[in-house]
Formats: structure tokens, sequence, C-alpha cells
């Protein structure tokens, strides 16, 4: 017998109708009623993970503790959850028929057909059971990318209705979120697409136990009762998800409609206590009932998805929040903007954050922000390459080294601040990223050791470059300190300009912690800081 229930959120009709935040929203009100839960992705596509991907195809790569690059749905778990996730939380088709592909190539299979049935299915279902097999969780929630009926999902449900089989009715829920959009010219909302994506599921032999239709207006008792019919799935089954001024509203929404409650009674389980979500709603209140807004430009050059973005954008929700401010930002592109474009829209800004990317496109623009904001003291907040080109602009502008650079930019520069040092490269395991959550020790000393109140930290790292060592003494005794380094290799983590109100760049992603309940310290602080300095203008 089961020990953990299962929960599988599907979506139809078309992609993009948040299945991630509805998945995360379920989770959340289960948590508040006591229940252990934790969440899982399922990508369709055949990349062995999102880490080579270019940001526009599927926005942010999100990194775990333990180093996985994975969905960005999984940071909106950890922000909705304020628990962490893991390389068993986000599996891909392209790891899933690596792994069967391996075991025939060892003859793990004994000689037999491999074949989707059942090698791609044990394997997909396997993987969904890991992180039910030491008894961690009560509920798991696995949420399958993609749209019922596209062939890259078909092995995925086909596994989902194995799954339901073989664990029995009362350990799975099934939920499929769909829409029911709203036509102007006939004046009313539409259910067909939401009777068609059913059958289409239904077709596989996966009948939804509850469906959750997206709509922009209230779904009548009627129109309701019509879904109920042709799908069947309870009339009360049918939750309305209206859409949302923001997707931290959603919790309370779900709560209303009492999602949490269907699903405990398909599944078995009592209803513990009430979700009260009394911390989410404090944060949703100041969220929404700010005293004043600060600006910050946000330099990159995949700014048109904000996506690409996200766990940034959203860390620094927290830190304004936490601040009782609304943060306005501004999408500063470091490519197609000009150097006097770029430095018009810093100075109407009230701090600057310096974006992570790789390459060289997009980099003379972030330098160009980079050197602005430090001679004009506007706070500046550089992430992983914005640690690094910072460290560029300060060698070439303040220590006249004109030829400074990254080997990554220009593998031939005299000056190479960064850099692939020869004893990294055992470390970086032949050239791969150093990734995930390693310890730093800060600077007794530091502006940084302040704000975090302890000496030694861990954050997540996501980048090939490092700090040349061989620069630390130049940069120190010419009023850039070295804030931070590595617990176990001694690399620079953090650089600090000390003639500035609030100039930090880390090597580390800080932003990958940041929680709705755990604001990121350093995000809130540069808020902050960013505020007071605006109001002394």
């Amino acid at each position: 017998m089961a020990t953990s229930k299962y929960i599988f959120v599907t979506g139809g009709v078309t992609s993009s109708l948040g299945k991630g935040i509805i998945s995360a929203s379920l989770a959340k009100l289960l948590q508040e009623r006591g229940y252990r839960v934790t969440i899982q992705k399922l990508d369709p596509y055949i990349n062995i993970d999102p880490g080579t991907l270019n940001p526009y195809e599927h926005g942010e790569c999100f990194v775990t503790d333990d180093g996985a690059e994975t969905d960005l749905d999984l940071g909106h778990y950890e922000r909705f959850l304020n628990i962490r996730t893991s390389q068993d939380n986000n599996v891909t088709t392209g790891r899933i028929y690596q792994t069967v592909i391996n075991k025939e190539r060892k003859g793990e299979y004994l000689g037999k057909t491999v074949q989707v049935i059942p090698h791609i299915t044990d394997e997909i279902k396997r993987r969904i059971k890991i992180l039910g097999e030491d008894d961690k969780y009560d509920i798991i929630i696995t949420e399958i990318g993609g749209t019922v009926g596209d062939i890259e999902s078909l092995p995925y449900i086909e596994s989902v209705r194995q799954l339901n089989w073989e664990l029995g009715d009362e350990n799975v829920a099934i939920i499929h979120l769909t829409l029911v959009p709203y036509l102007a010219a006939a004046g009313e909302l539409k259910t067909k697409p939401t009777q068609h994506s059913v059958k289409f599921l239904m077709e596989s032999g996966v009948q939804p136990d509850i469906l959750v239709c997206r709509t922009d207006r209230h779904l009548s008792d009627e129109i309701r009762k019509k879904i109920a019919l042709f799908t069947n799935v309870k009339k009360g089954n049918v939750i309305e998800s209206i859409d949302a001024e923001t997707i931290y509203d959603v919790p309370i929404l779900m709560e209303k409609e009492q999602l949490d409650k269907a699903v405990l009674e398909k599944l078995h389980l009592p209803e513990k206590q009430k979700p009260e979500l009394k911390q989410w709603k404090d944060f949703l209140h100041k969220f929404k009932n700010p005293k004043d807004t600060v600006k910050i430009a946000l330099v990159g050059k995949y700014v048109e998805l904000h996506d690409a973005y996200k766990s940034i954008h959203e860390a620094l929700i927290h830190g304004a929040t936490q601040n009782q401010l609304k943060v306005e930002i501004d999408w500063v592109h470091s490519e197609k903007l000009s150097d006097k474009e770029i430095i018009e829209r810093i100075n109407k800004a009230d701090g600057v954050i310096i974006a992570p990317g790789f390459g060289t496109r997009g980099t003379p623009g972030k330098i160009t922000a980079i050197k602005h904001a430090r001679e004009n003291k506007i706070p500046l907040f550089g992430i992983c390459f914005g640690m690094q080109l910072a460290a560029i602009e300060f060698a070439r502008n303040v220590l006249r080294l004109k030829e400074a650079d990254s080997t990554e930019l220009n593998p031939d520069t005299p000056e190479p601040v960064i850099s692939l040092l020869e004893d990294q490269k055992l470390d970086l395991l032949g050239g791969t990223m150093r990734l995930g959550a390693q310890e730093c020790k800060l600077d007794p000393d530091s502006h940084i050791q302040k704000i975090y109140g302890k000496e030694t930290i861990s954050e997540r790292h996501r980048h090939r470059y490092e700090f040349n060592n061989k620069y630390i003494d130049l940069f120190e005794n010419n009023g850039m300190k070295i804030a931070a380094k590595d617990l176990k290799t001694n690399l620079v983590e953090v650089l600090e300009y000390q003639d500035h109100p609030w100039f930090i760049v880390t090597q580390f992603h800080p932003e990958y912690k940041s929680t709705v309940l755990n604001p990121h310290p350093l995000f809130t602080d540069f808020i902050k800081t960013a505020y007071e300095l605006k109001q002394k203008k």
C-alpha cells in the first residue's frame, strides 16, 4: 500500500495556463493544513535539462541546492512552499530516454526489445515515485508539462494511467487545467475547448477527478453543470480559476473554491486544520498597500522576456514588500540601447541590477551601466556575470588596465581579471559549470556581513569562469574589497566598492533562495538603501 499520495496536474487547450502556479497554490494550501508536500515537474522536451536552452526558449534556468539545472516552475514551488527542491523534482524526456538507452547498452534488459511501453513508462513511473520512497512526504504533486494531445506528452499521460491503476484510486488524484474562453461576438463563455480537452485525456485512458477552469470572468452555476455533465466530473469539482491581479492571490482564490478540500476528499485524507495562510495574507496586504514606490533598472540582454529573469523579478518584489514598497522595474536592454540611452534610463532609477548571462552580447552596455552607477553612487547590485563585468570595469577604469577582460570574452587578453585557472579546472569537472549551493566565508568588516548577520553563508552558483586571485591585492589596495570567498576553494565570491553607498556584486545567485515568507536579505537591503537615497535627493 502506498504511503504517499499522488496528485497529477495536466493541462489542455493551450500552454501557459498556469499549471505551475495552480500546483504551487494547491501545495501551499495542503501544507497549511499540516501535510508534508512537495512538487515535481515533468518536462516533455528531449533536452537533458534546460541548462543549454536559450532563455527566450524556456525562460530562466532555475538551480537547486544540489546543482540541478531545472525548469523555472521549481522556483515557484520553492517561493510558495518555502522548502528546497532537488534534482528529483524535475525530469525531462531527454533524461528518461538517456537512462533507458544507457541500461539497454549495458544489457540490463536482457536482450529484450526496448519499447515506449513498458520501458519508457516504467522509467517515468520510477522517477515519479522517487520522492515518495523515504516517507518524507505525505503528498507528491506532479505537474506534467505541455498540453494533453501533444505527441511529446503521451508517454507521461500513459504513465499516469498506469499509476492510477497500480496505486489504487484512493491514492491518486488527477487535476486537469483547462480554458473556458469568453467570445465577445457571442457574448458568452464557451465550454467546448474544455470538453474537447477532457475528451483527449479520456481517450488516453485517464479520467480527471477535478477540473480547474481558467477564465477571465466568473463561471455561472449553469456553466459548471454543463462542464460536469460533459466531462464525468462532479459539479463540486469544477473549480473556477479566474484571472488574478497577481500570482500571490491564487492560493487565496483556490481556497475559496475549495480546491484543497476536493483533493483531500478524493485521496480519502482528513481535512485536519483550516488553512489560515496568516503570513501569506500579511505579505499580500503589504504587497497591495505599499507606502511608496522604488524604481530599479534591470540591465540585461533578454529583457523582452521577463521570465528570463523570473527569480530576480520575484526577489525584488519580496524585498520591496518587506520594506512596504512597490518595486517598479525598468527593463533596460544592454545590447539594443546606446550608451547614452542606458545612462538616461539609469539616471531615472533609484538602483541598478546587472543581470547574469553568458557570452559577449550586451556586455558593453552592462559595463557602461556599471561605470555610471559606480561613479555616480547609484546603488548597484551585480549578479554572477554582473559581478565579473564589475571586476572588468573596475580594472579598466580605476586600475587603468585598459585591456582587462574575461577569457570567456577574449581568450587572448593580457589582463585576465576573470579566467579559467588551471587549478580550478579539476574542480569544474573538465570545464563544466560550478553548480549548486556552496559555502562562502564573509569578511567580518564587510557590508555584506552586516546584511547577512553571520560570517558563513550558503548560496547557489551557476557559472564557469572565476575572478583571477592574482589581482586580489591590486583590487583591495585601490578600493575594491574582496568581501567573501568560497570556504573550500578560496575563490572570490563577492566584491564591494568601498567609496559607494551600496555596491555589492556576487558570483552566486541570491535570487534563487528568496521566498515569500523569507525574502532574501540582499534584495531587502538593496531596496531599502535605494529608497533611502531617493528620499534624500
